[in-house]
């Protein structure tokens, strides 16, 4: 018995990390955007360390409630934190990773990336001023390509949801009717349509509704096989999303720790940036846990091993000098 317990002991000064972690749950819950990446993650994550991920996704507006009564560890937001707020609830705010928000509709005979809108087109679409398919202004911007004569289904998020923010701070911004009928967050009234739960609900509502739109994150809208569309970007260009697009809008940002990284990619202004691109980000109780420390160091693992799963579910990795920032950020709040 003595032997055993000094080969434990033995095994246990050799393997820290691994005993330390080998029962360890970190506990998550929030935007449905990232999801795919976090399950990712968690999976090559779990197979290193033995460490489980439990993230619910329930999109951000729960994410912020649950982390901000500190009943999981951490919570996820595209809709980031204003610095006020996050200083108001103790809290910490980093970005995860980097992704896009695509209109994506059900059309018969129309492919991945043929139908084409503009910021004017996709606000009237779902206010509701643009009813049918067969719209001149929707026509004039596809020429040769044959619309249907039918009317319009928006399908739009239900819950509280990052997405949505993304989204409406997008059409806010480049949409003087929405901005003051509507207005951006991550819960809107929308004039017209049906809600779906998550990116996974408004994806099925859009699959199975005839002559539909919605809007979800990329990944969903690959996985799911929909029929994305392109955009008009501010540059004026027609550009499809994709891992270049996103990229574009991504190296506008300037992220700012002392603000707990509070930024917007929307509508960015590069010639091949993709218009409604968004970080979407990790928000901590500022308390020093040992919770808080296994979260940090999952996402500092993801940070060092995880850029070649996220670009092939056509996310967008943080760029180096970003990660490093978000280190020192931790370190100074005693988290690494």
């Amino acid at each position: 018995m003595r032997k055993l317990f000094l080969l434990l002991l033995v095994f246990a000064a050799l393997f820290p990390y691994t005993c330390a972690d080998a029962a360890q749950t970190i506990n998550g819950a929030g935007a449905t955007f990232p999801y795919p990446v976090y399950s990712a993650w968690a999976y090559d994550y779990n197979k290193v360390t033995g460490v489980q991920l439990n993230y619910q996704s329930i999109g951000s507006g729960g994410g912020v409630k649950q982390i901000s009564s500190r009943t999981v560890d951490f919570g996820a937001s595209d809709d980031p934190m204003r610095p006020e707020d996050i200083t108001k609830e103790k809290l910490l705010q980093f970005p995860a990773v980097i992704g896009g928000v695509v209109p994506v509709a059900n059309l018969a005979n129309v492919n991945p990336g043929q139908l084409k809108l503009d910021a004017d087109t996709l606000c009237k679409i779902f206010l509701g001023d643009i009813k049918k398919w067969s719209d001149a202004r929707v026509t004039k911007l596809n020429g040769g390509l044959k619309l249907p004569d039918s009317e319009i289904t928006v399908v739009y998020r239900s819950d509280g949801s990052g997405t949505t923010a993304i989204f409406t701070n997008y059409l806010a911004e480049t949409c003087p009717a929405w901005k003051e009928k509507v207005g951006a967050g991550k819960a809107v009234k929308f004039p017209v349509g049906i809600g779906g739960k998550g990116n996974e609900g408004v994806a099925n509502y859009v699959k199975r509704t005839a002559n539909s739109i919605g809007y979800v994150e990329f990944a969903y809208a690959k996985q799911n096989k929909l029929d994305y569309t392109q955009l008009k970007n501010k540059a004026g260009n027609f550009v499809e999303p994709g891992f270049e697009s996103f990229s574009d809008a991504a190296e506008t940002g300037d992220f700012d720790a002392k603000k707990g990284f509070y930024l917007w990619l929307t509508n960015a202004p590069g010639k091949q940036s993709w218009p409604i691109a968004g970080a979407t980000f990790i928000i901590l109780a500022k308390e020093k846990t040992d919770a808080n420390k296994q979260t940090v160091k999952f996402f500092d693992w993801a940070f060092n091993n995880g850029d070649t799963k996220a670009k092939d579910l056509v996310y967008v990795p943080l760029p180096k000098s970003l990660k490093d920032k978000i280190r020192a950020y931790w370190k100074a709040n005693g988290l690494q």
